[in-house]
């Protein structure tokens, strides 16, 4: 964080401009995403980078997930099951046989990762978010929504089951 931005100011900007992104707050404050992250009131639990492959393995058994990546202002959502992935040649490599996404992940350069249960766009939500060792984001899974809108509670039970492992902020 720079030396002058505390979690006080990030709290602040966030009480001042509710709708405000994490993306948005750390621009306005020229800090990381991840920074503001930490300073969350909301529930934020952290896992070490070296849980990635395990955690995302997991997760390609929960069903139908949100999968989010924002670059330079453009956001692609993905609303499909996470592919399996296997090691290969430098990258978690997802499986090609997918409907959804698909694609290359260089595990080494997610630095940490974030577990959060917070409101987005006034519903509770629930998701995972990988950070690179600048602090910034490199994507987000959210958990699923069924019909009604409601997020799938068996996602939210090990989802909670994982954010019992991390370390609280």
């Amino acid at each position: 964080m720079q030396e002058n931005t505390t979690h006080n100011e990030i709290r602040q900007l966030m009480v001042e401009q509710p709708r405000l992104r994490t993306i948005e707050i750390a621009r306005a404050l020229n800090c990381s995403e991840l920074q503001v992250i930490q300073a969350l009131p909301e529930q934020v639990n952290m896992l070490p980078a070296d849980q990635t492959h395990s955690l995302l393995t997991d997760i390609a058994d929960w069903g139908k997930v949100t999968c989010i990546i924002e670059v330079s202002g453009f956001i692609f959502e993905v609303k499909a099951p996470f592919p399996k992935g296997k090691n290969a040649y430098g990258y978690y490599n997802l499986s090609h046989d997918s409907e959804g996404l698909q694609g290359h992940l260089k595990l080494e350069n997610v630095a940490a990762i974030g577990l959060l249960t917070r409101k987005v766009q006034g519903k509770l939500s629930y998701y995972t978010q990988f950070f690179d060792h600048d602090g910034n984001s490199i994507f987000k899974i959210y958990l699923g929504r069924n019909q009604d809108g409601e997020v799938i509670p068996e996602q939210i039970e090990r989802f909670n089951t994982l954010s019992a492992q991390g370390v609280s902020n």
